[in-house]
């Protein structure tokens, strides 16, 4: 159900609640009939949202202050905030599959819920919901990797080519499989990045010429998970370019 707010509610009620969830805000007047057409579209997409998302409702003509302060200039005008500013828009009576794609847009997937959770268990319905979605392949081979099932984190990531993270964990797996640099994996699954880093550049001194590319794939697809302005990663990849 939408919430009726004014010049003197609206900080509290939607920019100050915008940063626990978004909040949806039409700008309307009783007077138009545009705004009459979309406001069940609007309160539909709300309630189907199960709380996720909060309907406000701001009378232009009642507050011309919120008007001139949004930049309001035809109605019906709906400004949807988050985290205490406006994230996204749309001015006119937009047909409901249109605003249920706006709604959309504000709050997490089901698969993104998922994703976020990052149990196992989860992952994989993520992944059966959403196959094309690398970020998933790549968090349940990582889960796979954890209790050992190497196969099974390969079949994740396979069909993620040219994916960095992807490509990275399938080349630990065929290294490992090889007997190569299991030691350097070991040492990141401690969480000791740059040990591993050091471990799996030093293993490219001696390699064939293909375990040297799946060495590069490992440590490309290790360096892809941090910062790529970090001073270490850029060395790491100026260490890498000289090493090939």
């Amino acid at each position: 159900m939408a919430i009726d707010v004014t010049e003197a509610t609206f900080d509290q009620e939607v920019v100050e609640r915008s940063r626990q969830l978004p909040v949806v805000v039409d700008f309307w007047a009783e007077w138009c009939g545009p705004c009459r057409q979309l406001t069940p579209a609007l309160e539909a997409a709300e309630s189907a949202r199960g709380g996720k998302v909060v309907l406000a409702k701001v009378d232009v003509d009642s507050n011309q202050g919120l008007a001139g302060r949004y930049g309001i200039q035809g109605i019906p005008a709906v400004k949807a905030f988050r985290d205490g500013a406006v994230a996204s828009e749309f001015v006119g009576a937009l047909p409901p599959p249109k605003v249920e794609e706006f709604f959309d847009s504000l709050v997490p997937s089901r698969v993104d819920e998922l994703l976020a959770a990052g149990d196992e268990l989860s992952l994989r319905e993520a992944s059966e919901l959403e196959p094309r979605r690398a970020d998933v392949a790549v968090a349940l081979a990582r889960r796979r990797l954890e209790r050992g099932a190497d196969e099974e984190a390969l079949e994740a990531v396979e069909p993620h080519a040219g994916d960095f993270a992807a490509d990275g964990i399938a080349a630990r797996v065929r290294l490992t499989k090889a007997g190569i640099a299991t030691e350097a994996f070991a040492a990141l699954d401690r969480g000791e990045r740059e040990v591993a880093l050091d471990a799996l550049l030093d293993e490219l001194g001696n390699a064939s010429e293909d375990n040297r590319d799946l060495l590069r794939r490992a440590i490309v697809g290790i360096l892809s998970e941090g910062d790529p302005a970090d001073p270490g990663a850029r060395d790491y990849r100026r260490r890498l370019a000289a090493a090939l």
